[in-house]
């Protein structure tokens, strides 16, 4: 099925608007015509409809993923099929990615930015406590609305994107500026994987620039698996620092012990508590200059006046993706990365 303006789905959601076209599909603004509300709809590309455990296992995801019900996730409405093509319907959010505020503001606040990692890690752990994976978060898929909340969008879609068969030997799927240590090297995701994803988009939200970069796809996979993070500059308060650190540590026992505990630490520093941060996440401590007692100490006022002014423009929720994700891009992309047996290559040539 090719989605066109004015075609009807499932005989409820007319189509009015394409917002997005990516790797996977189309993503379109719809009316339901039995509830009058608008949705967005996303459609799978006309590749994907005639293999029957593909759309099997995207309905199964669906389905996992209209369990979530927290706040910070966009709700998926309903799930349906014309003419051999998936669709997924669901909420569209008033609002616009956290990429396209990276765009135009480059830099955020610390505050602003514990914000942000504070409520997509709440929403993690939502989805973690019930099994559920990301595997690809970046700016791209964090819609902020007018008021300043988080909406984390495309839960599943990178699992069903590595199930897709593969057309060169160690292919993953993802964002390679996004992608954890553990899935460039071809293994499996895990909540902890979504958490130093989170921490490249804070280190990008305070500096306005990731924390690796390169010429290629694979070249930035293998920076993730090998090479340290360039230190933040000294003007970010140190115990903000130190959290982002955390969170980009290669190993994921070094990490924050899951989304939750990140969400608490992330919560305290915009209280101005490093003590109560430390302890949500011990893995702080070695970048605080004085160890444990610098736990104690006050943490420099990070508070600073949110403008949320102009976030007017719709955006759909992103299970497809724009454009293939580019070194240059700002994750509103997912691609094809040949990397895991090269990244695995490469660290084992670095031990």
């Amino acid at each position: 099925m090719r989605p066109t303006s004015g075609i009807t789905l499932g005989g409820r959601y007319q189509l009015t608007e394409r917002i997005a076209i990516g790797g996977m599909g189309e993503v379109w603004k719809a009316r339901d015509k039995v509830l009058g509300r608008l949705t967005a709809v996303k459609i799978l590309k006309e590749e994907y409809t005639g293999d029957a455990n593909f759309l099997r296992r995207f309905r199964a995801e669906a389905q996992h993923t209209a369990l979530l019900n927290h706040p910070g996730v966009a709700n998926v409405f309903d799930y349906g099929e014309e003419d051999g093509s998936g669709y997924l319907v669901m909420e569209l959010v008033p609002g616009q990615p956290l990429s396209a505020i990276l765009d135009k503001e480059k830099v955020l606040s610390p505050d602003r930015t514990l914000n942000i990692i504070a409520q997509t890690a709440r929403a993690l752990s939502a989805a973690h406590a019930q099994g559920l994976v990301h595997r690809d978060v970046k700016p791209g898929n964090l819609l902020i609305t007018p008021h300043g909340r988080v909406k984390v969008t495309d839960f599943g879609i990178a699992r069903l994107a590595d199930q897709v068969p593969l057309t060169a030997t160690g292919q993953v799927m993802g964002t390679a500026q996004y992608l954890a240590p553990e899935q460039a090297t071809g293994q499996q995701a895990t909540g902890s994987s979504d958490i130093y994803s989170l921490g490249v988009i804070g280190y990008e939200c305070l500096v306005g620039h990731r924390p690796f970069s390169g010429e290629s796809q694979i070249a930035i996979a293998l920076a993730q698996v090998n090479d340290p993070p360039p230190p933040l500059p000294e003007t970010i308060p140190e115990p903000v620092r130190a959290l982002i650190m955390s969170m980009l540590a290669k190993e994921a026992q070094d990490r924050p012990a899951n989304a939750t505990s990140l969400a608490d630490a992330a919560e305290a520093l915009r209280r101005q508590d490093t003590a109560s941060a430390a302890a949500s996440v011990p893995g702080m401590l070695p970048f605080l200059t004085s160890g444990p007692a610098a736990a104690g100490a006050p943490t420099e006022a990070m508070t600073q006046p949110v403008d949320y002014s102009g976030m007017t423009q719709t955006h759909a929720t992103e299970i497809i993706d724009r454009a293939p994700g580019a070194s240059g891009s700002r994750g509103t992309g997912t691609s094809a990365l040949p990397v895991a047996g090269a990244a695995a290559a490469g660290a084992a040539a670095g031990a």
